[in-house]
């Protein structure tokens, strides 16, 4: 009963009360809190400092930097407490501005994070490719369900290829050069990937029956193509219904030069126009996202691009 009166003191303060509404969303720092809560970081530490002795939060350290998140092993009554009392304020102008600068500070931290992975980027490989990163590969890898069929349309090499399929069920991978055909399937035999099968053809006219893929894949492709919106479509065919489509590929940009440098036919994609290729083609629940920006000139963006094929 004295723990529970002690909690309940605890809970009636409104800047603790702050604290664990936030707590409860995400673990942050106290450079974190202090800037969202726009208090003073004596004033934060300190009321953390009663926060943990209450058992309500626990902290880690990273290097110097002191991280604060709600205990894993609280109990679930006082957890009950806490929800109940942080729902009570939720309406509050107060509560709303925390959540607003929540989401402020959550994605600081995604462009920092992004700003590491774009400097490394361009050490990865052993041949410099515009909007080719490890962190645009991750981004695209990490929707992957495993035990599927996938067609990667536009291969090249199939270094993409070859990472889906140490877990898809099945990787096509389409080229149209012979050569990278044929150096294709001779890694793939070196690999002991038997489930990756490389074959000659045109993204505008895939070598794939209908409705025979459950994820299509344009990785940088889709600029080399000289009708985009006929390779979506042709992505759309080979889909079976409920499949998905992903598109790697430049924003548009003005870098004449990869005409002749990189062999591009379009010099990238406003994100509406890659918007537009996929429900032209047919696909629901489109969605087109930045997710690399390189820090070098001429700075290329990478758009991916996402669609559902409709249909049971």
């Amino acid at each position: 009963m004295h723990s529970t009166w002690n909690h309940l003191k605890i809970l009636s303060d409104s800047t603790r009360l702050r604290l664990l509404a936030l707590l409860l969303k995400e673990e942050l720092s106290v450079a974190e809190l202090q800037e969202i809560l726009g208090m003073a970081q004596s004033r934060i530490s300190s009321q953390l400092a009663l926060l943990r002795q209450a058992g309500f939060v626990s902290d880690r350290r990273e290097g110097k930097k002191a991280f604060y998140s709600l205990r894993a092993t609280l109990a679930p009554k006082q957890l009950a407490l806490l929800r109940a009392a942080c729902d009570s304020v939720t309406e509050l102008p107060e509560s709303a501005e925390d959540r607003d600068s929540l989401n402020r500070v959550l994605q600081k931290r995604r462009r920092v994070s992004e700003q590491y992975f774009n400097l490394i980027a361009g050490r990865l490989g052993k041949n410099y490719c515009p909007g080719r990163s490890w962190e645009a590969i991750g981004h695209l890898a990490l929707r992957l369900v495993p035990a599927i069929t996938v067609a990667d349309l536009g291969a090249g090499e199939g270094l993409i290829s070859q990472l889906l399929a140490r877990r898809a069920g099945r990787v096509w991978c389409i080229d149209s050069s012979p050569r990278m055909v044929e150096v294709g399937t001779e890694l793939a035999k070196k690999t002991g990937l038997a489930n990756l099968t490389y074959k000659l053809g045109d993204i505008e006219s895939v070598p794939l029956p209908d409705k025979s893929v459950d994820l299509a894949i344009l990785s940088q492709a889709l600029h080399h193509a000289s009708h985009p919106q006929t390779a979506v479509n042709e992505a759309c065919r080979i889909l079976k219904p409920g499949g998905q489509l992903l598109v790697l590929d430049l924003k548009e940009h003005d870098y004449g030069k990869a005409h002749e440098q990189f062999g591009d036919l379009w010099l990238g994609f406003k994100e509406s126009a890659l918007h537009g290729f996929l429900k032209k083609a047919g696909f629901q629940k489109v969605e087109v996202t930045v997710v690399s920006r390189e820090t070098t000139e001429p700075k290329f963006e990478t758009l991916l691009a996402s669609g559902v094929k409709a249909g049971k």
